[in-house]
């Protein structure tokens, strides 16, 4: 069990971490791969112009996605099976319901 200093010590830690924009994470993985994954984060989290390109070329090989681009949305909405379909979207103007209700 840790002391009461210790633990005010570790709080204190986290606190400047999240400060900086830095979060702790737990992650299973191979032993072998123990000391390339933390290196991977160190360098990630030195967030600059090499962590940025690495972490682009992270996502590209493992996740399979592109940075984002401009125009994704319009994009999607181009490709809709509904794209000239002529749908008559107008609504039926009513008085509404009866107050006294």
């Amino acid at each position: 069990m840790p002391s009461n200093s210790q633990k005010r010590a570790i709080e204190e830690h986290r606190r400047r971490l999240t400060e900086r924009g830095l979060g702790r994470f737990e992650v299973r993985g191979l032993e072998v791969d123990k000391d390339l994954i933390r290196s991977i984060a160190r360098r990630l989290a030195a967030n600059d112009d090499a962590a940025s390109a690495l972490r682009a070329e992270l996502a590209r090989r493992v996740v399979g996605a592109e940075p984002p681009r401009l125009g994704n949305v319009l994009a999607a909405l181009r490709r809709s099976p509904l794209v000239g379909a002529d749908l008559d979207l107008a609504r039926e103007e009513t008085l509404g319901r009866d107050p006294g209700l």
